[in-house]
């Protein structure tokens, strides 16, 4: 969700870390996945026309496409890697959530949903000891949206550090140390945590492959891609010919050109701020960059024990939930206002301590209840 205020802050903290890379000559790239849904009051599988839609969203100069998703009626927009900045990036994702709605009412499809669950989005029961083949519609399936973030990091030369480096570790290391406190960035309304418990608390561990904590490897919540991706599947894969039948019969592997790290946590919301979450990025990436400088030999471990995430949106007796631990953490804000004064010392312009800005301009829309409590419609 676009607010003017938080959004013009950072989109200026986001300049400042572009430029803070820029001088070490690193650039952060980032490209974000969104999924949502559709729902006619009239059909129960709407049929979407993607070319069309696609057509007007590169008509807007926006770097993404609109593919199918797995369930019934859902989708993804997925980020094209064509150069752009992260603020570019976060132009683009603020803009199709706002444009969405209106390009799909040009097909007739009345209701476009981002949020975390469309609850009773699907009907599909899969049989047992099975994880692809389905044998009725007789279980409803609440389907869990997300919001990756995709970020790979590239010298002068435009090499790519993840697939070169240890970077890569240390970028994964800073986002699992991170993510716990500020979760409420990227799970920011109720049914973000609803989310997390689809596969325990509704029966749906079989059909869904969410993630529900912190956790590491290729194949966790945060992962490094290189070689292989979340699925063991080999990366950066292009097929030079083929046979008659569209067949791949020679394939050329360029798996540095893809190897990055995604963080797959994020929840599907309008609540979602894009431009914030490019900040809490580029803020990891800065803490990777110094800590790869300052000792290039230490490799984090790629299996590292998995770490919880909070289990809701505001305290539960003396559980802290997400917004009290983004409250009572230091690293967001003071980071952010280290950059800034390193940034601004010796010019004109005085600090204005923008990440202690930021921070209490996000915790004052919660602090005032403006966030939806659920999206559940389901009567149950």
């Amino acid at each position: 969700m676009s607010n003017t205020s938080l959004d013009n802050l950072a989109i200026k903290a986001i300049e400042l870390l572009q430029c803070f890379l820029g001088k070490k000559q690193l650039t952060a790239h980032i490209h974000f996945e969104l999924e949502g849904c559709v729902r006619s009051n009239t059909k129960k599988t709407v049929t979407i026309d993607f070319a069309q839609i696609n057509k007007a969203i590169s008509a807007l100069g926006i770097e993404g496409e609109l593919v199918p998703e797995y369930w019934r009626n859902q989708w993804e927009f997925v980020s094209i890697f064509a150069g752009q900045s992260p603020l570019k990036e976060a132009h683009n994702l603020t803009k199709i959530m706002y444009i969405l709605p209106r390009l799909f009412r040009q097909q007739g499809i009345e209701h476009v949903l981002i949020n975390p669950v469309i609850w009773g989005g699907d009907q599909a029961e899969l049989l047992l000891g099975s994880k692809n083949i389905f044998q009725g519609l007789n279980k409803s399936i609440h389907i869990p949206n997300a919001i990756q973030i995709n970020v790979s990091i590239s010298d002068a030369n435009g090499n790519n550090l993840i697939a070169t480096t240890a970077l890569g570790e240390y970028l994964q290391q800073c986002f699992i140390n991170t993510s716990f406190d500020c979760a409420l960035l990227f799970l920011p309304e109720h049914d973000a945590f609803e989310r997390l418990k689809l596969k325990s608390d509704y029966g749906l561990n079989d059909e869904l492959c969410s993630p529900i904590d912190i956790s590491g490897g290729h194949q966790g919540s945060i992962a490094l891609y290189r070689k292989y991706g979340k699925h063991n599947q080999t990366l950066g894969e292009d097929v030079l010919i083929v046979n008659h039948l569209s067949e791949p019969l020679v394939k050329q592997v360029n798996w540095e050109k893809t190897a990055r790290i995604e963080h797959r946590l994020g929840a599907a919301s309008l609540q979602y701020n894009a431009y914030v979450n490019v900040v809490f990025t580029l803020l990891n990436v800065v803490d990777a960059v110094k800590a790869f400088e300052e000792n290039n030999r230490f490799v984090a471990p790629l299996n590292a024990l998995t770490k919880p995430l909070p289990l809701s949106l505001y305290d539960e007796g003396r559980v802290l939930g997400a917004y009290s631990l983004f409250k009572k953490a230091l690293w967001f804000e003071q980071r952010l206002n280290e950059i800034e004064h390193i940034m601004l010392a010796g010019s004109a312009c005085l600090p204005e301590k923008i990440g202690s800005k930021i921070k209490n301009t996000i915790l004052d829309k919660y602090c005032n209840k403006k966030i939806v409590f659920s999206t559940r419609t389901d009567g149950n």
